[in-house]
């Protein structure tokens, strides 16, 4: 993975200067623009800004918000456009879990055995069904069964089947991240796409996100499915600013705060930059953390800054993507636009 290598270690020293960030504030039924002096008071320039807006206009950029003090910094391009936000759809699952956790009908440390979590053939081995939820959360499961909705590159990277034991190696896999799904839905008795709408949608206050705009995808190589959302990036914002306040919406703690310190601690080593995984979550050495899907789209929680930052490509176009290094070249430009302090 290099992603985190072209990222965040061009834009480490940016983030490390920044001033501390103010007091939580959320959005209403609809986000709020930050004024002319609310913007200068957090140190930002809209002329530079407008650097990162003409170099957007270089990439395959569909949408981009940034998000501060709880409220639109800047925004441009289709925010209010669903598109399918592909592996940002693993950060969502890992906040449910975390609820569910909590509330006591997801065991972490339950097995795949133990669950009856099984696949067709060549099915789970023993020492494969020793696996527990949470090395899925982690991809450190050693199932390298074939599974849905995956890349080419993710399939040549898979391990040889039996090559690591539970625990023991992380990798970015499928397999555990469906399966995971699949033992969701179990323990929570309903629906990903459901249980999104009434645990992380409603409290939050999503403009856009319905329950139709999930469609499950199936196939022979695996019988555990994929769960795809399209989602847009001004709901997107809402749930990056959910994490950097630490689940908590308002008065109502929404995800456990506990849960979200765990799923941004760097729990594996991605060998790439000084990043790391952890429940779901890309995480980085100086404090930030991201989600990402396939394309260029991504979610950047810079808890330094108190920044969200939420990047768009319109993936349905068959073709159509930002490099990793270039979504890393805007975001550089995003944070020279404010001042130092």
């Amino acid at each position: 993975m290099t992603f985190l290598h072209h990222l965040f270690s061009a834009v480490l020293i940016l983030i490390l200067v920044a001033a501390p960030p103010a007091r939580a504030q959320f959005p209403g039924r609809h986000w709020e623009t930050l004024s002319a002096e609310e913007t200068a008071a957090a140190g930002w320039n809209r002329d530079k800004l407008n650097k990162a807006h003409e170099f957007a206009a270089t990439l395959k950029t569909d949408a981009v918000m940034i998000v501060t003090r709880g409220k639109i910094l800047d925004a441009w391009g289709a925010v209010d456009q669903k598109f399918n936000v592909h592996s940002i759809r693993k950060s969502f699952l890992s906040a449910l879990c975390g609820i569910q956790v909590a509330e006591g009908r997801l065991d972490l440390a339950a097995t795949m055995g133990q669950l009856g979590i099984d696949d067709n053939e060549p099915a789970l081995t023993e020492a494969e069904k020793g696996a527990t939820v949470l090395q899925l959360l982690q991809a450190r499961s050693g199932i390298y069964h074939p599974a849905l909705y995956e890349t080419k590159a993710m399939k040549a990277r898979r391990p040889e089947r039996f090559s690591h034991a539970p625990g023991t190696f992380w990798y970015y896999n499928n397999w555990d991240f469906n399966a995971l799904g699949t033992i969701y839905e179990k323990a929570a008795q309903t629906g990903i796409y459901e249980d999104f709408q009434k645990r992380i949608a409603e409290p939050t206050g999503m403009e856009d996100y319905a329950v139709t705009d999930g469609k499950y995808v199936t196939g022979k190589d695996s019988i555990h499915r994929a769960y795809p959302f399209r989602m847009t990036a001004r709901d997107m914002a809402r749930f990056g600013l959910l994490f950097l306040r630490q689940g908590k919406w308002q008065k109502k703690q929404v995800v456990p705060a506990a849960w979200v310190k765990d799923s941004v601690t760097p729990w594996s080593s991605t060998g790439s930059g000084g990043g790391g995984y952890g429940y779901l979550w890309w995480t980085s050495k100086d404090g930030s953390f991201s989600a990402r899907g396939a394309g260029g789209h991504h979610i950047l929680v810079i808890p330094q800054r108190d920044l969200v930052i939420v990047h768009r490509v319109n993936t349905d176009i068959s073709g159509r993507s930002v490099e990793s290094a270039e979504f890393g070249g805007l975001v550089r430009r995003i944070l020279a636009a404010q001042a130092m302090p």
